[in-house]
């Protein structure tokens, strides 16, 4: 072996060895990025208190169960901390953090059920469609909510043929009055209370504006007419910069669209998508693609992917804390109406 040969030898054993190490070092962040727990099934909506230092996960359970269970979990560590159980199933979930009130959308029974967040006891319930279900009849389904801090109001997603957004009294816990003329299976909702804006997107393609000091539609803009299929189901809001994000689950894209005018500014390239949220803290919004089992991280300033977390199998609904510094995704197990899944759904908490 000449003299070069014999030190390149050891020079290369010594990047061998760095590149080893910091691979190693790599993996182990990619590791401790994610911590991931067993809740409980039927698992969708999650809310986070940062004065209760909780996060609730609503899970309808088995379909055999009559009921279903909020799960109050550890933030940091995904424990569970306290159960409560509930008559109806809790599907949707959101949290007023002035009243420290949880509220749970029973999509399958056409109500809302208030929670006390410090205690777990049961406030209350507002009846939104009491109609029976028949051949005829569809009652309309609770499908999203968002609250007004600002105004102890609950505004909720009534989907169907004929969508509307109800609007619930948080202090009496009484409907107060009725959004209609939504279209057809309107899921979509966003707030922005300071402006009085209620933002949603109907079946149709339409981004519709409301004011939520009359309660009436303001404005409608089509979104997209491409001739293509679309499904778009949830709406976040980077209030600066006047953009919502809207997921659509039928092509592989994500909608940018200036809400005061409602003009498309981009189509972020991005699997078929379903939950949607934006964090001021870091410019970023958070996209899970529940086909794919992964969950999107897209730059707010340049509207790119940057980055694709692992979450198989089914990536459902998201929640953030309040420094913006952690990511909650809740996710879903395979199931079927034909073959129930047997293992509970899953919460992962991700350092961002």
């Amino acid at each position: 072996m000449s003299l070069p040969q014999l030190i390149a030898s050891p020079l290369r054993r010594t990047l061998l060895l760095s590149s080893l190490l910091l691979t190693g070092a790599f993996g182990a962040h990619a590791a401790d990025e994610q911590l991931r727990k067993p809740v409980g099934k039927g698992a969708y909506e999650m809310a986070v208190s940062p004065s209760e230092n909780a996060l609730w996960v609503a899970t309808s359970q088995s379909r055999q169960d009559k009921g279903g269970v909020v799960y109050r979990l550890d933030p940091a560590t995904l424990e569970i901390t306290q159960t409560i159980h509930s008559d109806l199933k809790p599907f949707g979930a959101a949290i007023d953090n002035q009243t420290q009130v949880l509220w749970f959308g029973n999509t399958v029974n056409g109500a809302v059920t208030a929670v006390d967040a410090k205690t777990g006891d049961i406030k209350g319930r507002v009846v939104l469609d009491g109609r029976q279900r028949s051949e005829t009849v569809r009652p309309l389904a609770p499908r999203e909510l968002v609250t007004d801090d600002k105004t102890n109001t609950v505004y909720i997603t009534g989907v169907g043929k004929e969508s509307v957004i109800w609007v619930v009294d948080g202090a009496a816990m009484k409907l107060k009055a009725t959004i209609d003329g939504l279209g057809t299976r309107t899921t979509a909702l966003a707030l922005d209370s300071d402006a009085k804006r209620l933002y949603t997107v109907s079946g149709e393609g339409e981004l519709i504006t409301i004011d939520t000091a009359s309660n009436r539609v303001l404005s409608r803009h089509k979104l997209d007419a491409d001739g293509k299929e679309h499904s778009f189901l949830n709406i976040a809001l980077d209030k600066a910069s006047h953009r919502a994000y809207i997921t659509d689950f039928k092509q592989p894209q994500v909608l940018v669209v200036d809400y005061q005018n409602g003009k498309v500014l981009n189509k972020i390239a991005a699997p078929a998508s379903l939950a949607v949220l934006f964090n001021p803290a870091r410019n970023e919004v958070y996209v899970t693609h529940r086909l794919e089992g992964k969950v999107s991280v897209i730059d707010a300033k340049t509207n790119k992917v940057v980055k694709t977390f692992d979450t198989p199998p089914r990536p459902n609904s998201l929640a953030l804390s309040a420094d913006g510094k952690t990511l909650y995704v809740s996710v879903k197990q395979e199931s079927s109406r034909e073959k129930e899944a047997t293992a509970p759904d899953d919460v992962i908490r991700i350092a961002l």
